[in-house]
């Protein structure tokens, strides 16, 4: 920051910043504990001197609180990774089951709008086909805020339904599936090459919410790319060039996963953890019926109010699979 042309270049000078506030705000809470915690053993000595009971009740709450504050300065150390503080894309898309797992998918969706809403994180709809009936085919929707894909990037995987269909008259159990896949938002610091020759570019017209213009028009953008197959798409814009550039924007966050995976050689790739919806493969179940219960198939966590965690209440099942890092 002290270099003379630091401020010249903005993209680089606003990382920076963004660096530095984040660091800052872990060492600001981590001398906030110190000192709470030093402050607390005194008037522990006191209220115990004095057998003063009230104080003593006041003290455990603060204790309850700092604890907290503590477990939250802890959450941000586990998101040191490079991308960890970058914004992030979320892509669902429903499983078979036609109706019943479009309709899954839309719950889902609605319960990662809700999580955004409580953290005051903003978000946005970036493209989504809608299902013949109810629900969704897929959808695509960017989250920006501190940490988001550090918050939500093990999220991704296949989510499992259990419930009584309103879509069955009979009133039977249905399971459905939905994948949910998230990828970091690459910004302009992070260098990703993309060759004309290796693009395939489609435009289409777009459909769902945007008035009479989506219906007339060829704005909806879908790009292909070639040697690793790689598809992105937007349709939220009226501006086919807009809808364009958002789609590159994708793909280099989508390429720019793609290396961070191949490098770190995980047993499970990106296509074969996408190319089976169903069983077997889920890393979360939401039982509404029989009984209530959500479950983290790979930390084994488990709530017994999936009310509140499909209204976006999902900060528990986020911590525990940090802590698996």
């Amino acid at each position: 920051m002290l270099e003379a042309n630091f401020w010249q270049n903005k993209s680089k000078s606003k990382k920076v910043l963004k660096e530095k506030k984040l660091l800052e705000e872990l060492a600001n809470s981590y001398k906030s504990s110190e000192r709470n915690l030093e402050d607390f053993k005194e008037l522990y000595k006191l209220a115990i001197d004095e057998s003063n009971n009230d104080l003593l009740k006041e003290l455990i709450n603060n204790l309850k609180q700092l604890k907290t504050d503590i477990k939250k300065t802890q959450i941000k150390c586990f998101l040191s990774n490079e991308a960890d503080s970058l914004d992030c894309y979320i892509e669902i898309h429903a499983g078979a089951g036609g109706t019943e797992s479009q309709d899954w998918a839309s719950m889902l969706r609605k319960m990662y709008f809700k999580w955004a809403e409580s953290k005051k994180f903003k978000y946005d709809l970036i493209s989504e086909h809608k299902g013949e009936e109810a629900g969704i085919k897929s959808s695509i929707i960017k989250v920006e805020g501190d940490y988001t894909f550090g918050w939500l990037k093990k999220e991704s995987g296949i989510h499992r339904l259990v419930r009584i269909s309103p879509f069955d008259s009979g009133a039977r159990r249905h399971t459905s599936f939905a994948s949910v896949w998230v990828y970091p938002v690459v910004d302009e610091n992070i260098k990703i090459d993309i060759l004309d020759k290796d693009l395939r570019v489609d435009t289409y017209r777009s459909s769902g919410a945007g008035g009479q213009h989506v219906n007339t028009t060829d704005s909806a953008v879908r790009i292909t790319h070639l040697p690793t197959k790689i598809v992105v798409q937007c349709q939220n814009e009226r501006s086919q060039h807009k809808n364009k550039e958002t789609c590159l924007n994708m793909l280099k966050a989508r390429l720019y996963e793609y290396e961070i995976k191949k490098k770190e050689e995980e047993s499970e790739n990106l296509e074969s953890s996408k190319s089976e919806i169903g069983w077997g493969h889920q890393i979360r179940s939401y039982v509404l019926q029989p009984y209530q219960l959500v479950k983290d198939n790979r930390t084994n966590f488990e709530s017994t109010n999936p009310k509140k965690i499909l209204d976006g209440e999902i900060d528990e099942f986020l911590e525990r699979s940090l802590y698996q890092i």
